[in-house]
Order: structure tokens, then sequence, then C-alpha cells
């Protein structure tokens, strides 16, 4: 249960443009539209009071709509690459009639984030009375302890003062996942995506995919797949 109900905004920002992946937003994931996860998702929470598709695109405009979401048209302006996400955020927030307690942004290169995430981190949010909450993942092979930079063709620890700690003994650390930023409304109109109280919503490493590259999508594709052969079986 949570403390208090808030009209609580989802935000899918998805333009049309894509270095990496070319027209990746729209690219079929296991025979779906990578959009369509992060759409699945917010229908799927309980707490979201409204969420909208942020887009300058027709054709992600028009396969959004489709598959059920109400859209918010981007200029394009807003939609380059050099573009950062709080004018994004703020212009999707002006173009609606309705006031919101906190925003949040489900990216759609975090197919694996489920609706249960997003309202484990409003719930995180709400009863933490935070600014912002962030979704992490604890890191582990990739730990600063085991990091090193190249110095004039050497090896050196980035973190001298771990490098000889067991893996066991190594304080835990966390990287952001970019499947859930939730922040005030108040603060996002101010000018900041997460103001000075940013709480940490842990979330599972198999759920932290965040596609940037062919090998992440190639991940992802493996995963779905084998997520669908398991609901597949299980149905038998």
């Amino acid at each position: 249960m949570i403390p208090e109900r808030q009209n609580i905004l989802g935000i899918i920002p998805a333009r049309g443009g894509s270095k990496g992946i070319p027209r990746k937003n729209i690219r079929p994931l296991n025979s779906r539209p990578l959009i369509y996860y992060s759409i699945q998702a917010a229908q799927e929470s309980k707490l979201l009071t409204h969420w909208i598709v942020s887009t300058e695109d027709t054709e992600i405009n028009r396969i959004a709509e489709t598959l059920g979401a109400k859209v918010v048209p981007r200029p394009g302006f807003l939609a380059m690459d050099e573009t950062p996400m709080l004018p994004v955020i703020q212009h999707t927030i002006s173009s609606l009639p309705h006031n919101f307690d906190t925003v949040f942004i489900l990216q759609p290169t975090c197919p694996l984030r489920t609706g249960n995430d997003i309202d484990g981190a409003i719930r995180t949010h709400i009863q933490c009375a935070s600014d912002s909450v962030v979704s992490v993942y604890r890191v582990e092979d990739t730990h600063p302890g085991r990091m090193y930079r190249i110095e004039k063709g050497n090896l050196k620890p980035y973190a001298s003062e771990l490098i000889s700690l067991n893996r066991q003994d190594l304080p835990h650390v966390y990287h952001r996942n970019g499947a859930l930023y939730g922040t005030r409304t108040d603060i996002v109109m101010d000018g900041s995506l997460y103001g000075n109280t940013i709480v940490p919503y842990i979330m599972p490493r198999e759920r932290s995919l965040n596609i940037d590259d062919p090998f992440d999508w190639q991940m992802a594709e493996c995963i779905l797949k084998q997520e669908s052969r398991d609901a597949s079986h299980s149905k038998r």
C-alpha cells in the first residue's frame, strides 16, 4: 500500500532517430516493436494515473496509438541527437491539461522493466518523500575494485584501495540501469531531473538490460524468446 494517492504521469520518450540501431524504437524485438514493451509495462502499472508517448515521428505515433497509447507530438528541435531529456519532459508536461505530483520516465530501451517495477519505484518514492527515485542494479563483475585504467601502456588500478579485497568483501556499488527515473513535477519544471534527495529502486540484473548497441539487442532477443518459451510451456 502507498501512504497517499498521487497523480503520477509516465512518459515514454521515443524519437525516430537512432545512430546505433536505426529506427530502434519500432524495430521488431521478439516479433514486437521495441516500444511495445514499455507500453505494456505502463498498461500493467496500477499506480500510474496517466501515461503518454512523446514522439516527433509519424510512424512511431501510429504504432504507439495502435498499441493503445496516447501520444503528445514533439517538435523536431526536441528530437535531435544532442537534445537532453529535461526539455523533452518539460514539453510533455506542459502539453497536458492535468496537474501531476510526479513524473516517471520510461525509456523504450529497457524492455525487461515490468509494471511491478514501475509500481515498486512509485511506492519507494512516496514512502521516502524523496525528490526523485532512480532504478539501479548491484554491480558485481564490473565492480570498480576490479577495474583498471591504462597509463603509458601500463595497467593501473582504478580504485587502488579495493584491489586486494576478495569479491565478497567489496563494498556494494550500484549502476543506473535506465529503466526508471521518477521526479517531483515541480522539480522538473524548475530545471532538474533529480533534485537533491535521490533514492534507489534496486532491480535485479536480469531485468536491467538497457539496449544501446546490437549486442544488447541480441541479449534482449534471447531473454524475451526464452521468456516466451517458458510461458508457453507453463500453459501446457
